[in-house]
């Protein structure tokens, strides 16, 4: 079983890159200070004020922390299409220790604990011996939008640019764990990657999933994003692809399966990363919850991308809306929409189906909005019935945060 503050080997904390024609601007190239002169954006909340900053792969992002990197999408570019170019995917790291290039030839994955025959497998390996599986689907941190949470929480103040949906290619995780044999006592598998802890103080981020949920056929190991190699900033050369589930269990640069035979322990699993323990994971804001579980799967939520809060539209001419829709995977049935501040609603129109993980998109008939100050909502329901609340729910952490959004626009 992984030890969260066990040191990593050296040789595979920081492996160096040879073939750069794989990763041609590698992050051992960043300057000490600034990347590029900053441009700035506000977000939607107080203390708002955000650099826009330019990392190696990567356009100008929203840069949230420097060490290590965050770097949220600028909402913008989720108008541009339902597939989240790789340029433009946000960033999320736990450790500052990261590794800054790695060599794809010797890169290695190792599969071992409660298993019949321990595996150490090459990327090479990874891309021949295995079936390939080719999956949409959305990768979302649990905090998105938490810097919108009111009374104001602790963490990353993010606005809504934390996800992005992207098309991943690599190999299932089960056929990985039926090579290697699982025993019979195994209860978990464990996730370790490349990226370290700068004090042996910080424990080493492990994540780790069910035997039944590794093991369930989506869950794979992407060496591939939009038909490209993984970006070094989202996991190159390998990431743990959990479908449907928030972006704590998607494990970057991962090297390392554990199959143990009792619930990890960790403070990766617990306290972090948990939600009081109810039906709807909140409480009244400002209570502290009596009992947690660990955060799972994504809620159900949908976005306006072709309009800003705050921004002018004519009046008495033609105008529409569109934007995206996600859930955990049971699929998105309907998307309704409101230009009176939900005193009516309509049914918008769905587009093409991508995959029951993906982002889907939605348009409307054009309509007119008569002169003045209006309030557009958006509200998603699946097909299990799922859909958002109207009023934003509270937890300690501002994690899952799913309320109807609400756009101010004026009609002038």
């Amino acid at each position: 079983m992984p030890n969260a503050n066990t040191p990593r080997p050296s040789m595979n904390r920081r492996l160096f890159l040879r073939s750069s024609g794989l990763v041609a601007a590698t992050l051992a190239t960043l300057p000490a200070g600034n990347l590029f002169s900053e441009d700035k954006i506000t977000l939607p909340f107080s203390n708002g004020d955000r650099p826009l900053v330019k990392y190696p792969q990567k356009r100008a992002l929203i840069r949230l922390t420097s060490r290590p990197p965050q770097l949220e999408t600028p909402f913008s570019v989720f108008n541009e299409g339902v597939v989240t170019p790789n340029d433009a995917f946000f960033v999320r790291y736990h450790l500052s220790e990261i590794p800054l290039s790695i060599d794809p030839e010797e890169f290695r994955l190792e599969i071992k604990g409660s298993v019949e025959s321990p595996l150490t497998l090459s990327l090479t390996d990874l891309k021949t011996k295995f079936e390939p599986l080719e999956l949409m689907a959305v990768c979302q941190c649990s905090g998105n939008g938490r810097g919108l949470s009111q009374p104001r929480v602790a963490g990353g103040q993010l606005g809504n640019g934390a996800m992005g949906n992207a098309k991943w290619k690599g190999v299932r995780l089960k056929d990985l764990l039926d090579k290697a044999g699982v025993k019979s006592s195994a209860k978990q598998v464990a996730f370790n990657g490349l990226d370290n802890p700068v004090s042996e103080k910080i424990p080493d981020y492990i994540k780790a999933l069910d035997l039944d949920h590794a093991r369930d056929g989506e869950v794979m190991l992407a060496y591939e994003m939009n038909g490209e190699p993984l970006p070094m900033l989202n996991g190159f050369p390998l990431r743990l692809v959990v479908p449907g589930y928030f972006a704590t269990y998607w494990v970057k640069h991962l090297s390392e399966i554990t199959v143990i035979d009792e619930p990890l322990a960790n403070f990766w699993m617990n306290p972090a990363y948990r939600i009081p323990d109810n039906d709807c994971g909140f409480v009244e804001p400002g209570s502290v919850p009596g009992k947690t579980r660990p955060i799972t799967r994504l809620n159900i939520r949908s976005f306006i991308t072709n309009h800003l809060d705050g921004d002018t539209i004519k009046a008495e001419e033609k105008t529409s809306l569109k934007g995206i829709a996600f859930d955990a995977g049971f699929g998105i049935k309907e998307v309704l929409y409101s230009w009176n501040n939900g005193k009516n609603w309509e049914p918008a129109i769905l587009g093409r189906d991508l995959g029951k993980y993906s982002f889907r998109e939605w348009s409307t008939n054009p309509f007119m909005l008569r002169r003045g100050k209006h309030e557009l909502k958006v509200r998603a329901i699946n097909r299990v019935g799922q859909t958002q609340p109207l009023e934003p729910l509270w937890n300690p952490a501002g994690y899952m945060r799913n309320v109807v959004e609400t756009l101010r626009v004026v009609s002038i």
